[in-house]
C-alpha cells in the first residue's frame, strides 16, 4: 500500500549481481552488435532495431510469461545467490543465527518429499480455527490474525508515515480483499475476462478440495468466494483513481469511524491488529471499506469462513505440495500470464528465502560481492543527474520563479541511498523450525507485521530501507523524498564498473533520473520538501503541468498493445513522466563527459547513439499475448517496447543522433512532443 514508485514491475525484481567478488574488475562486456537488428530503420521502430537481435536469439523459456535482458541476469545471479545459501548447509551454524535460519528455511523449501508427504497438514490449525468461528465477532478477529500472514480479506491495514505530516506513522487502511489482483477482471464483460473469472473458480474447487474439503462443498465454498470479491470489487477505486494522492487520503478519529465510514466493531478489530491505543488513522479508500463492512454485516458466518479459508489456501499454496502448487500454476502462470511450465524449485525457494529474510541474504551478498567502488562511482553519478536536473529546472520557461525556488529545494534535500543499509534488520526475534515450509512464512509474516506495528504512533525512520540489497530494482519514496539504488542493480545492463560514459548514463543514469523525476512527476510533485502532501505549486504553473502532461496521456493512449487492447496513458502517466524525464536529464548530465564532447566512435556507433542504444538494451525481451493483458490492467509502468518506442519520439537528441525524418513512422513533429522536466 506504500506509495513508493518503483523502476521495474514488483513482482519481477528479486535478482542478485553477478560481481565475483570485491576486487578489481575486469573488463566488461558491453554493447552487443548482435542485439540489433540491422534490417529495421532507428525510425521505424527503435526497440526492434536496437534489441530485434538479443528477441531472436532469447525466446522465451517456457517457465517465463515475460523474458527480458534483467530475467537473464536473474538466472545467472540466482546460482550465484544459491552457491551463497547452499554454502550455509555445509557448515555448522549456531542456532539463532542468521546463517542457520536462511539455511534451514532453503532445505525446508527443496524438501520435495515432505512438502508432498505432509499435503495439508501445514494449513490445519489454521482452517480449524477459522471452521470454530461462532459469530461475526469472531470473524472480526479472525480476519485480523489473517491479515498478519496471509493476504488481505475485505480490507488492508498498514503502517506509514502521514501523508500531511511525513515525520509521523500513522495507521492505513485501505481497498483489498479480491484474489485476481484487479478489479476489471470481475466486472469487464469481454470473452478474456469471463474466461478467467471460470479459471479463477476451478481455481478455488481444485484448491479447496486439496485442503479436504468434500467435491459439493468445495464448489459452494468456491462460489461463496467468488461473489464476495466480485462484490467487494465492485466497490473498488479504480486504478486512475488510486493514483492522485488527494483522493486517497481521508485522515479521521477512530470515534469517527462509525459515522464517517460504517458502523462496525472498529475497536475489537484495531485491538486484534494491535492497535486499539490509536486515536486516529487514514481510511485510504472509503466506499471499498464501506462494501466490505456491509458484506460482514449482511453474510453468515458460514460464507465468511469460506471466504476467511480461500485466504489462507491461496496465499500458502506456493509453499505446500506439489498439487497445491501446480493448481495455483496452472491459473496465475498459464492462464493469467501465458506461461507454460513450472520455475525450478530452486528457484522458486530462493526467492521464497530472500522475501522472507531479504536484509540476512542482503548482509552474505554484500560482504561477499558488492565492490565499494560501485558505490563511489553511483555518488558521483547521483550528483551529476541532480545537477542536470538543477540546471533543466532553471531554465524552464512555462514554471514561474516562486515554483521553481521550491522544486529547487525540493531537489536539494533529497535523500540518496546507494548499495545497502548502513544498519542491518534484526532478526533475532525470528523462529525458523523444521514443522514446516508454510509454517516458518507464516512467522516470517509475523515478524515483518511485528516490526511494522512497533513503528505505529512513532516518528517515521528515514534510515530505513524498502527493499533488500540484492534486489535489481530502484525506488522513490515521496514521504521521505528519498532515493534508492540497491547493489542489485549495479551491475550491467545497468551499470558498467569500467564501462564508458555513454552506456552508464544511458543506463543507470536514466535510472537515476527516472528516479529524480518521480519527484515531480503527476503524484510526486504534490508532496514537498518534507515529504508533506502540500500544494507548493502557483495555480498557473500546476495548469501549466497538466496540460504537458495530458501530452503523455493522450500519446500513449493511442498506443495498440495488442489487437484492439490500448496502452493506458494516465494510469502509466507516472512512470512515463519519470522516463521522459530520466532520459532528459541523464543526457543534459551526459553532454558534460569528455566522452560526449569528443564525438568519438566506438564500434561505428558515436557517444550520443551508444547513449540510446544502452537505454533501449535495457528492455531487450520478450512477452507472451497474455501477459501483455495482465500487465497492461495492472501494471503502472508501460511495457518494454513503449518504454523505448513510446519514449524515444518525445526526446529531441535522439532525433539528431539518428538521423530520424519526418517520413519515419516514430517521427512526431516537434510541437507535438512533451516537453515537461
Amino acid at each position: 500500500m506504500k506509495r513508493i514508485l518503483y523502476f521495474f514491475i514488483i513482482m519481477s525484481v528479486m535478482m542478485t549481481t553477478s560481481c565475483t567478488g570485491k576486487k578489481a574488475e575486469q573488463p566488461q562486456a558491453q554493447l552487443s552488435l548482435s542485439n540489433l537488428d540491422s534490417t529495421v530503420m532507428p525510425g521505424e521502430s527503435f526497440y526492434q532495431y536496437a534489441t530485434g537481435g538479443w528477441q531472436k536469439a532469447n525466446p522465451i523459456p517456457d517457465e517465463y510469461a515475460r523474458y527480458g535482458s534483467f530475467d537473464m541476469l536473474r538466472e545467472e545471479n540466482q546460482v550465484q545467490i544459491q552457491s551463497l545459501i547452499t554454502a550455509l548447509g555445509t557448515q555448522e551454524n549456531p542456532a539463532g543465527s542468521n546463517a542457520q535460519k536462511v539455511g534451514d528455511l532453503y532445505a525446508l523449501g527443496m524438501d520435495s518429499v515432505k512438502l508432498n508427504s505432509d499435503g495439508a497438514a501445514p494449513l490445519r490449525l489454521q482452517l480449524e480455527e477459522i471452521a470454530a468461528a461462532k459469530d461475526k465477532r469472531d470473524i472480526v478477529k479472525l480476519m485480523a490474525k489473517v491479515s498478519r500472514y496471509a493476504s488481505n480479506p475485505f480490507f488492508g491495514f498498514t503502517v506509514g508515515a502521514d501523508d500531511k505530516n511525513s515525520e509521523m506513522n500513522i495507521a492505513h487502511i485501505y481497498q483489498s480483499g479480491i484474489g485476481m489482483g484487479d478489479r476489471d477482471y470481475y466486472l469487464v464483460a469481454d470473452d478474456h475476462s469471463q474466461m478467467l473469472r471460470n479459471a479463477y473458480i476451478t481455481l478455488m474447487e481444485t484448491q479447496f478440495r486439496n485442503a479436504g474439503y468434500a467435491e459439493a462443498a468445495a464448489k459452494q465454498a468456491a462460489d461463496n468466494v467468488m461473489r464476495l470479491e466480485t462484490e467487494l470489487a465492485q466497490a473498488h477505486v479504480t486504478k486512475e483513481m488510486r493514483r492522485i494522492p488527494e483522493l486517497n487520503y481521508h485522515k479521521m478519529l477512530v470515534a469517527d469511524l462509525n459515522t464517517q465510514v460504517a458502523p462496525f466493531e472498529w475497536a475489537l478489530y484495531l485491538e486484534a491488529m494491535g492497535a486499539k491505543d490509536i486515536d486516529s488513522l487514514n481510511v485510504s479508500q472509503i466506499e471499498p471499506v464501506k462494501a466490505a463492512v456491509a458484506i460482514i454485516r449482511k453474510e453468515t458466518v458460514a460464507v465468511l469462513q469460506d471466504y476467511l479459508s480461500w485466504k489462507v489456501i491461496n496465499s500458502a499454496a506456493n509453499y505446500l505440495g506439489d498439487d497445491f502448487v501446480n493448481a495455483n500454476f496452472e491459473f496465475y502462470g498459464k492462464t493469467l500470464s501465458g506461461s507454460k511450465e513450472l520455475r525450478p524449485r530452486w528457484r522458486r525457494t530462493i526467492d521464497a528465502v530472500n522475501g522472507a529474510m531479504g536484509e540476512a541474504v542482503g548482509q552474505l551478498y554484500v560482504e561477499k560481492y558488492f565492490p565499494a567502488q560501485a558505490k563511489e562511482r553511483m555518488l558521483n553519478l547521483v550528483d551529476n543527474l541532480k545537477t542536470a536536473l538543477g540546471e533543466r529546472i532553471s531554465q524552464l520557461e512555462w514554471m514561474d520563479a516562486e515554483t521553481k525556488n521550491k522544486a529547487q529545494e525540493k531537489l536539494g534535500t533529497f535523500i540518496v541511498k546507494i548499495g545497502y543499509p548502513d544498519k542491518w534488520k534484526d532478526y533475532s526475534s525470528l523462529e525458523i523450525t523444521k514443522d514446516s515450509y508454510w509454517q516458518n512464512m507464516v512467522r516470517a509474516s509475523e515478524f515483518e507485521y511485528g516490526e511494522m506495528i512497533a513503528d505505529l504512533g512513532k516518528p517515521v525512520d528515514k534510515t530505513k530501507w524498502y527493499m533488500s540489497p540484492q534486489t535489481v530494482n530502484a525506488y522513490y519514496n515521496p514521504s521521505s523524498n528519498e532515493i534508492c539504488f540497491p547493489a542489485g542493480i549495479l551491475q550491467p545492463p545497468f551499470f558498467y564498473m569500467n564501462g564508458d560514459d555513454a552506456i552508464n548514463y544511458g543506463g543507470i543514469g536514466v535510472v537515476i533520473g527516472h528516479e529524480l523525476t518521480h519527484g515531480f512527476d503527476d503524484q510526486g510533485r504534490k508532496f514537498d520538501k518534507e515529504g508533506n502532501l502540500t500544494d507548493w505549486w502557483t495555480a498557473g504553473d500546476a495548469q501549466r503541468f497538466e496540460e504537458r502532461a495530458n501530452v503523455l496521456v493522450n500519446y500513449f493512449d493511442n498506443i495498440v498493445v495488442l489487437d484492439t487492447v490500448h496502452a493506458n496513458g494516465t494510469f502509466t502517466l507516472g512512470e512515463n513522466i519519470a522516463d521522459h524525464g530520466g532520459l532528459q536529464v541523464s543526457y543534459q548530465a551526459f553532454q558534460k563527459t569528455k566522452q560526449a564532447q569528443s564525438d568519438d566512435s566506438i564500434d561505428g556507433f558515436t557517444p550520443v547513439q551508444r547513449f540510446f542504444l544502452s537505454y533501449a538494451n535495457l528492455w531487450a525481451g520478450n512477452v507472451r499475448d497474455a501477459e501483455i493483458l495482465r500487465l497492461t490492467k495492472i501494471d503502472p509502468h508501460s511495457l518494454g517496447r513503449w518504454r523505448v518506442d513510446g519514449a524515444l519520439p518525445h526526446i529531441d537528441a535522439w532525433y539528431e543522433a539518428f538521423h530520424i525524418q519526418p517520413s519515419s513512422p516514430m517521427y512526431l513533429p516537434k510541437e507535438a512532443r512533451a516537453s515537461i522536466w
